[in-house]
């Protein structure tokens, strides 16, 4: 009768770690991809004038870019 109730509880104690493991996964999960993953909301333009203030791109490729956009 002890041996049946010690097994009981050890199925119990994985069944509270599997769960536990798997909702950590998932909570981590949904951290670091909300904040790669979001749409954005900024227009093309928006998007190329702010590469060009970082200075990701110069002036000859803002405006090549920026002629695109507005065709």
């Amino acid at each position: 009768m002890y041996g049946d109730n010690f097994s009981s509880m050890g199925i119990g104690m994985w069944f509270f770690w599997i769960v536990f493991i798997v909702i950590i996964v998932v909570i981590v999960k949904a951290v670091t991809t909300s904040g790669t993953q979001r749409p954005s909301k900024e227009s093309p333009m928006e998007i190329l004038k702010s590469r060009y203030a970082r200075g990701d791109i110069d002036d000859k490729e803002f405006q090549r870019r920026k002629s695109e956009l507005e065709k």
